[in-house]
C-alpha cells in the first residue's frame, strides 16, 4: 500500500479545506444573528472598512463591517460603547480566525432607547400632540380623583397623603397597573380608556416613582401617549424624579415634578375653600336679607294700596274736598274786605285833597325849594371864580422863571452879590456862582471862560 493511497483511507485534510468546510458549516449553520457586547479594539483602515472585536465580561469575537452597510449607521461607533450587532458568523479562511461579518448595528441599553425617545418624540410633536391648545383645565374643585399607578409602589402612598392632607373630603379611584414591563403600556392605555368610559372622576393622575430610562420606558411608549391625548378627561403626568421627562409628560394636560406635586395640582386647600364657602354663606345671606327686605316692601306698597281703595279713605279725601273749599271760601272773602278798603281809602285820599292842611304843606315845600336853589346858585358863582382865579394862576405861573427852569433851562447867579449871569463878560475865573435848577441847585467856581 503506498503512501497516497493510506491517506485516502485516513481522509486527511488540508488546512484550506478543513477552513472552507468550516465556513460553509457556519454559514448554513447561522444564517444571522444577533450578538450584544462592548466593542474593542476598533480600526478603520484607509478602506473604509470597520475591524473590531465584540466582548463580554467572559469571551471576545473579532468583527468585520463593510463599508456598504456603514451608510445605515445612527451614531459612531467608538471603544468602549454597548452595541448590538446583526451579523453572519463566518471564518476568515486565510488565518483560520473566527468572526461576525456585521450587517447592522445599533446602540444597546439607553442609547437605544434614547433614539427611539427622540424619534417619537419629534413624530407626535409634528403631529400636534404637544400643542398647548389641545391642552384640558383643570378643575377648581374635582368631584373624585383618579389615579393610575402601581398599587404598591411609593408614589401612590405619597399621593394618597397629600390629598388626605388637603381635601380629605374627595373620594379617590384607584386604578391599579404595572408601570415597568413589557405589559405596563397595554394596562396604563387600558386603564386610561376605562376612566373616561365611566367618568366617574373629572380628573386623572398617572405616575410612578423614580428609575432609569429602561424602567420608565412604557411611559415613553406611543399607545400610552396616543391614549392621554385621547382622554377627556384631564391628566396630570407625575413620572419619576423632576429631571425624567417621558413623552407622557409632553402629552398630558399638566406635568407635576413628583407624585407629590401631582397631587397638589389635583386637589384644591381645603382651608380655602373652607374660607370661601364661608364668604358665600355670608353672601347667600346677604341676599336672602336683601330679598326679604324687597319682598317687604313690595308688600307695604300693595298694602298702602289697598287702604287707598278702602271706603275710608274716600270719606277722608271727601272730607279734604270741604276743607279746600273752606280754604278758598274764606280767601274770597278776605280778597273782598281788602277791595272794600282800598276803596275807602280812595275816597279818604279825595277829601286830603281839599284840607288847607295840605295846601300849607305844599307852599312849604315850594319855600325849601326855593331856598335850596338860591345856595345852590351861589355855590355855582363860588365855584366859577374860584376856577378863574386858578385859571389866573396858571397863566402868571406860566410866565414865571420858575416854569422856564421846568422846561429844562437853569438860572445862573453869581456869589454873593446876587447877580443874574447873562453873559461870560459878567464873570472871569475865580468867581463863584449858584446854578438853579427846576429841582434843587448847585455852586461851581469859574476857572476857564471862552468867548
Amino acid at each position: 500500500m503506498n503512501s497516497s493511497t493510506a491517506s485516502n483511507q485516513r481522509n486527511i485534510l488540508t488546512v484550506t479545506q478543513l477552513n472552507r468546510a468550516t465556513s460553509q458549516l457556519l454559514d448554513e449553520h447561522f444564517l444571522s444573528v444577533l450578538v450584544e457586547g462592548e466593542i474593542s479594539n476598533l480600526a478603520q483602515p484607509s478602506s473604509g472598512h470597520l475591524y473590531f472585536s465584540l466582548k463580554d465580561t467572559n469571551a471576545q469575537i473579532r468583527c468585520a463591517m463593510f463599508k456598504t452597510h456603514q451608510r445605515k449607521l445612527g451614531f459612531i461607533p467608538t471603544n468602549g460603547k454597548q452595541v448590538i450587532v446583526k451579523a453572519q458568523v463566518s471564518l476568515y479562511e486565510p488565518r483560520g480566525d473566527f468572526q461576525l461579518i456585521v450587517e447592522h448595528i445599533e446602540e444597546a441599553g439607553d442609547g437605544a432607547l434614547r433614539r427611539a425617545y427622540e424619534a417619537l418624540k419629534q413624530k407626535l410633536s409634528e403631529e400636534g400632540l404637544f400643542n398647548a391648545a389641545n391642552k384640558k383645565s383643570l378643575p377648581a374643585l374635582p368631584k373624585t380623583i383618579g389615579v393610575i399607578t402601581s398599587p404598591s409602589g411609593a408614589a401612590i402612598r405619597d399621593i394618597l397623603t397629600v390629598l388626605r392632607r388637603r381635601f380629605s373630603a374627595i373620594p379617590i379611584i384607584i386604578y391599579p397597573v404595572a408601570v415597568q414591563g413589557n405589559n405596563a403600556k397595554y394596562e396604563i392605555a387600558k386603564a386610561i380608556a376605562v376612566a373616561n368610559e365611566h367618568k366617574q372622576c373629572d380628573v386623572i393622575i398617572l405616575g410612578r416613582g423614580g428609575g432609569s430610562l429602561e424602567d420608565l420606558w412604557a411611559f415613553n411608549e406611543e399607545i400610552v401617549a396616543r391614549a392621554i391625548f385621547a382622554s377627556e378627561i384631564p391628566i396630570i403626568s407625575a413620572i419619576g424624579h423632576e429631571t425624567d421627562i417621558t413623552i407622557a409628560d409632553f402629552v398630558a394636560d399638566l406635568r407635576a415634578a413628583t407624585p407629590s406635586a401631582a397631587a397638589e395640582h389635583a386637589s384644591p386647600e381645603q382651608l380655602e375653600w373652607l374660607s370661601r364657602f364661608a364668604q358665600l354663606e355670608a353672601l347667600l345671606q346677604q341676599q336672602q336679607q336683601r330679598k326679604i327686605s324687597q319682598k317687604k316692601q313690595s308688600l307695604d306698597w300693595l298694602s298702602q294700596r289697598l287702604q287707598q281703595q278702602h271706603p275710608g279713605q274716600k270719606l277722608l279725601r271727601n272730607a279734604q274736598r270741604m276743607d279746600e273749599l273752606e280754604f278758598r271760601l274764606n280767601q274770597a272773602m278776605q280778597i273782598k274786605i281788602r277791595h272794600n278798603k282800598s276803596m275807602i281809602d280812595a275816597k279818604i285820599a279825595t277829601l286830603w285833597q281839599y284840607n288847607p292842611v295840605v295846601t300849607i304843606n305844599n307852599y312849604k315845600q315850594k319855600q325849601e325849594y326855593l331856598y335850596q336853589r338860591l345856595v345852590n346858585v351861589t355855590h355855582h358863582k363860588l365855584e366859577s371864580l374860584n376856577q378863574r382865579l386858578v385859571n389866573y394862576s396858571q397863566t402868571l405861573h406860566t410866565v414865571s422863571p420858575l416854569a422856564t427852569l421846568n422846561r429844562g433851562y437853569a438860572l445862573v447867579i453869581k456869589q454873593p452879590s446876587g447877580l443874574i449871569i447873562q453873559s461870560i463878560e459878567q464873570l472871569k475865573p475865580g468867581d463863584i456862582v449858584e446854578t438853579r435848577l427846576a429841582k434843587g441847585h448847585f455852586t461851581s467856581q469859574i476857572k476857564e471862560l471862552n468867548k
